[in-house]
């Protein structure tokens, strides 16, 4: 049971009809029937499972500007580097000079209601230490304590996973992170790196044999960023009744040798 989230029964996008069923509170799995629609004396039955292209926008009713601070817990960050909640932050740093701490400092301490921890690309001894130290962290809200992995979802992708699925998991993460946020959730995605998402596209794009840019990465590197990064903000979410979500965006860049001149970093901090 978990104590911190509460999953809401969700319809997918571009579905209509008259609410016919809605399961009652209790335990369920991912193949169980929560709710019936009918439409058009057409009756369709839905599970908690929801197919979506992950390359594709969940859509929203309409975009508003941040109004609330994000807070990591570190003073420093929260006096000299503030955030918003719906906003996108880039942590660029050389190996070794604390990028993945933060990122997990963010994910235990921030003020989020949910948080998606994409290790992508990035060594196993990070992903096996997130797995053994988060467990044991508790946090209170509405006066009720829980452990903090029940507001937490990870997506593991190491360094020796194949190229293809590195690429797909920054996508995986940014549509977990739109789907809770379709719930009125406040969510922060910390993606760790992306600079090894880049060097995927990279290896692919070579593959596909196309005409190589600053560095061998595509020439749309900046883009594919700038698209992901773009996901991030505070919206009012489709349905009823009335809900407001955002999702924060929190990228680690990691330039070879520390070099800001790097194209990730540019077109990172560019966007």
């Amino acid at each position: 049971w978990n104590s911190l989230i509460k999953h809401k029964i969700m319809l997918p996008p571009k579905n209509r009809g008259t609410v016919t069923y809605v399961a009652p509170p209790g335990n369920y799995d991912v193949t169980d029937v929560v709710m019936e629609l009918e439409f058009e004396g057409v009756k369709e039955k839905f599970t908690m499972v929801q197919v979506w292209p992950v390359r594709q926008v969940r859509p929203v009713t309409e975009k508003l500007p941040a109004n609330h601070p994000l807070l990591t817990g570190q003073r420093v960050l929260d006096a000299l580097f503030p955030c918003v909640q719906g906003g996108t932050t880039a942590i660029p740093g050389a190996f070794g000079c604390g990028k993945t701490v933060i990122s997990q400092s963010l994910s235990k301490y921030s003020n989020s209601d949910v948080i998606i921890y994409v290790g992508c690309g990035e060594r196993g001894n990070e992903m096996s230490e997130v797995l053994r130290d988060f467990p044991e962290l508790t946090m209170e809200v509405d006066g009720k304590t829980g452990s903090i992995m029940k507001r937490t979802a990870l997506v593991a992708n190491t360094s020796n996973m194949p190229v293809a699925a590195r690429e797909a998991s920054i996508y995986t993460g940014i549509t977990l992170s739109e789907y809770f946020r379709d719930m009125g959730y406040n969510v922060s995605m910390m993606a760790d790196s992306t600079s090894r998402w880049a060097e995927a596209l990279r290896e692919i794009s070579g593959r596909l044999a196309e005409m190589p840019a600053d560095s061998g990465y595509p020439a749309y590197l900046g883009a594919r960023l700038a698209s992901f990064y773009e996901r991030a903000g505070r919206v009012k979410c489709l349905g009823n009744p009335e809900r407001e979500g955002s999702v924060s965006i929190v990228g680690a860049v990691s330039p070879p040798g520390g070099d800001f001149s790097d194209p990730v970093t540019s077109a990172t901090l560019g966007t």
